[in-house]
């Protein structure tokens, strides 16, 4: 059986912005000089972040109704989703007319044609190259994502890309004093990033297996919902300890079908939701400190960047050289859901 390797990596960022200049100039007027939120922004664990949209224009976007939020990714998004993909396919040593399926993740902007078409024309693709957008996924989508494409490569022994687009700053809020929208304030930025899969011929990871958990009982915990000021995201306090209840037995079957345990995985590349996140994630699996120190990196230099993080995590770790040993990554998102995908 052909078996789906992680050839080349990308990524395409906007301008950074420091945290505590986002707090000084913005934040701290939207919030109304709130301690809460001051407190929020300042346990985030973020020191910088990426974002398409000018924070100076961040009082308009608040105001700016769901349609013109989306025209302003239409004119956004496409440049620099062509950035990141061109990005893995040099990385992959892989030509546009190679690629037989091209996989596009996003939850932050919508139009039809979509992003995968904006894409395809650009690069460009191949007239038979197959289109598959996944929508409204959350931050996890990069992993079921990752799934499928893996399989088609399999399946058709014939290369594909995978792009995971967020422009989350396009979905600023209109000032609250709701907790839950300071936390996804004080974490949330913009990115692109992408991977080419080969078959098993190419060098590069393999990969091995992808798994999930999703707990129906508490879907409330984690929400995205379509309004007319843009996406407003819910994220309960209870995530991460729910979070750890399930990364245990999660993890331990997808390594356990394989022959390994915790102790075999040479490097995490774990969805950096926020500090507690990642404390949970630690504290479920019983991991050394510094198991998460990449994931805590990315969180620092990059925030939250929802669909997005857990493929920088992965870069960050690929760029150190090959991991001696299986790579584990692990996503979280609506549903409540965790994804888990063994590489190797």
């Amino acid at each position: 059986m052909v078996t789906a390797r992680l050839a080349g990596i990308g990524a395409a960022l906007p301008p950074a912005y420091e945290q505590d200049r986002l707090w000084e100039d913005v934040f701290r007027w939207h919030f109304s000089r709130s301690r809460v939120a001051q407190r929020i922004f300042t346990g985030s664990d973020v020191r910088r972040r990426h974002s398409a949209t000018d924070p100076a224009e961040f009082k308009a976007v608040a105001d700016w109704s769901t349609a013109e939020r989306m025209r302003r990714y239409s004119e956004i998004a496409p440049p620099l989703g062509l950035e990141a993909v061109r990005n893995a396919l040099e990385d992959a040593g892989t030509d546009p007319d190679e690629i037989g399926l091209l996989a596009v993740a996003t939850c932050t902007g919508y139009r039809t044609p979509g992003l995968d078409i904006e894409i395809a024309r650009m690069l460009p693709l191949p007239a038979d190259t197959r289109r598959l957008l996944i929508g409204h996924t959350g931050c996890h989508a990069a992993l079921p994502a990752l799934a499928t494409v893996a399989d088609y490569v399999a399946a058709h022994d014939r290369p594909a890309a995978l792009l995971c687009l967020e422009l989350t700053s396009l979905h600023l809020q209109p000032a609250t004093i709701d907790p839950e929208q300071m936390v996804s304030h004080a974490l949330f930025a913009d990115a692109a990033a992408a991977v080419v899969l080969r078959p098993e011929t190419a060098a590069g990871l393999r990969v091995i297996d992808v798994d999930a958990r999703t707990d129906t009982a508490r879907r409330h915990q984690m929400t995205w919902d379509v309004t007319d000021l843009g996406f407003r995201m819910g994220l309960s306090p209870e995530v991460p300890d729910s979070l750890a209840e399930h990364v245990g037995p999660l993890v331990k079957d997808l390594l356990g079908r394989h022959g390994h345990d915790v102790q075999d995985v040479a490097a995490w590349a774990v969805h950096p939701g926020g500090p507690r996140i990642l404390d949970a994630i630690e504290d479920g699996l019983g991991l050394d400190p510094s198991a998460l120190a990449t994931s805590r990196k990315v969180l620092a230099e990059h925030g939250n960047c929802s669909s997005a993080t857990v493929l920088l995590v992965l870069q960050e770790i690929l760029a150190a050289g090959p991991p001696p040993g299986p790579v584990v990554a692990l996503a979280f998102g609506p549903g409540l859901t965790l994804y888990g995908a063994l590489l190797e």
